[in-house]
């Protein structure tokens, strides 16, 4: 059994505010720590469930966040960025299932460090009419390639965002958020048992999670935070200016859509 695991940082235990998301911010050197942990212990669960191939891709900021040397021998780790699938890098149809470790709630949502992609550009993403957040996004890239995504993990927010929108998938609830920079978090060790185990359900039961992947063709509404940022991203050859702050692009491939979704948040960077 062939694992793929996705691994951002917003939704691992005890990571409520920049502080623990930048390499500037002081909480840094723990918050990877405990990224790493938490990676280690999706590991640990899909071992135990029988994988033969683990690959792990670190998908937040810099995407140089994970610690190689504390990581779980049995994984392979990707990292760096850019990346031609940045979160969803190394995913291919020969995984027999994908997981999201630590990710977090789509932009304008209560969840802890709630945001779609950027959160210094990204005011909102839409696709075909309706909002959209990275867990759908993301699990739609599996689901290109018929990959299910049987497992995710993040605060409350991000559970009941991916239950809503995958509907059966295996969901760890590590912290519950109060605002969106405060959380009361399950202990670091508890968050990991809690990680550990549901991965190891999940893929347990792997035969009754499908891929998903909406139905095409497919258009992304991208809602940039100022009007500067929507000029530059309607300079992609086949964007299309919405109003003063937004912009569209359309296909009907997934994987070019996500491309020029991708695409047009660079250029509005």
């Amino acid at each position: 059994m062939r694992v793929y695991i996705s691994v951002d940082i917003e939704g691992i235990a005890t990571i409520v505010n920049s502080e623990s998301t930048s390499a500037a911010g002081n909480n840094y050197e723990r918050a990877r720590r405990q990224m790493t942990a938490e990676a280690n212990a999706a590991v640990l669960g899909a071992l135990a469930a029988g994988a033969t191939e683990i690959l792990i891709n670190d998908s937040h900021g810099c995407q140089t966040n994970l610690l190689p040397h504390e990581l779980h021998p049995a994984a392979e780790l990707i990292q760096g960025t850019p990346k031609p699938l940045m979160m969803m890098e190394g995913i291919d149809p020969r995984f027999d299932a994908a997981m999201f470790v630590g990710y977090h709630a789509r932009m304008l949502q209560h969840g802890v460090l709630s945001h779609t992609i950027s959160s210094r550009s990204v005011s909102n993403v839409w696709l075909n009419g309706q909002p959209i957040g990275e867990t759908a996004i993301n699990a739609a890239v599996a689901g290109y390639y018929k990959v299910p995504v049987v497992f995710v993990s993040g605060d409350n927010e991000l559970c009941k965002e991916a239950e809503e929108t995958l509907g059966n998938v295996e969901t760890a609830c590590v912290k519950h958020a109060i605002t969106r920079v405060s959380a009361r978090s399950l202990h670091p060790a508890k968050a990991c048992e809690v990680i550990e185990n549901g991965v190891q359900k999940a893929l347990k039961n792997i035969n009754q999670y499908k891929p998903y992947l909406p139905t095409g063709p497919y258009t992304f509404n991208l809602q940039f935070i100022n009007a500067g940022m929507a000029d530059a991203a309607a300079m992609m050859p086949g964007a299309v200016r919405v109003d003063g702050s937004t912009v569209s692009f359309s296909h009907t491939d997934y994987m070019e859509a996500f491309r020029g979704l991708r695409c047009m948040i660079n250029l509005g960077a």
